[in-house]
């Protein structure tokens, strides 16, 4: 099964992306990954992506495209994968359908995360990382640790991003509307859209998406 994972920040899809990824027995390719894999491994793509974001400037399309069609291209992805954070905007989406239509395949489906924005706001600006490792994550509201401040797995010292406020937040709610929510769009006209709730428990979630999947295919 080939899927692409969106929604607004906020909305879960990295835990979604990583839940569903298992169930479904593909790999969860992340942009995040991407970048940090080939930054780290020093292919021709990561020393271009690395050049941009070191002069501070926003890596091209081409390069983050380019690292996207290498890692879809591995063994372990030839029955499917799961993408998150790719495509971002449109002319990724239409990169994308090139890529498969040149392998001679074509997407499954498109999981749009729905959630209104003060509640993706109160989600990030209530986030609470661990100083000790950044993956033990908190909220003060919805999973607040035993102790105030305290990791409650290592003891560490728990913070808030300096982008994690309301400020910032809505700032990327604004980038997210302008250019990766016309892609949902994009793809609806292709009929391979479902939009579920990203609301409530995350295995609530979780059971959403993987009917809609299945309801779609």
């Amino acid at each position: 099964m080939r899927i692409v994972l969106v929604g607004p920040p906020g909305a879960g899809k990295g835990t979604q992306a990583h839940l569903l990824a298992k169930t479904l027995s593909i790999p969860h390719i992340s942009t995040g990954d991407l970048f940090r894999a080939n930054i780290g491994q020093g292919t021709e793509l990561g020393k271009a992506a690395k050049s941009y974001m070191d002069a501070g400037q926003l890596v091209p399309d081409e390069v983050t495209i380019g690292m996207a069609k290498d890692r879809m291209a591995q063994a372990d992805a030839a029955q499917g994968f799961l993408l998150d954070g790719f495509p971002r905007n449109l002319a990724q989406a239409e990169a994308l359908d090139g890529i498969l239509a040149e392998w001679g395949i074509k997407l499954d489906g498109v999981l749009d995360l729905e959630v209104p924005e003060d509640e993706v706001v109160k989600r990030i600006a209530g986030r609470r990382l661990c100083r000790n490792d950044g993956s033990h994550v908190y909220h003060v509201d919805y999973n607040p640790p035993a102790v105030d401040g305290v990791c409650d797995e290592c003891g560490g010292e728990l913070y808030q991003r300096a982008d994690d406020n309301e400020d910032t937040v809505r700032n990327r709610l604004d980038v997210y509307h302008t250019e990766t929510e016309p892609i949902i769009a994009y793809y609806q006209a292709q009929g391979v859209v479902s939009t579920i709730s990203a609301l409530g428990k995350v295995n609530e979630v979780t059971d959403r998406a993987i009917e809609a999947l299945k309801r779609d295919n």
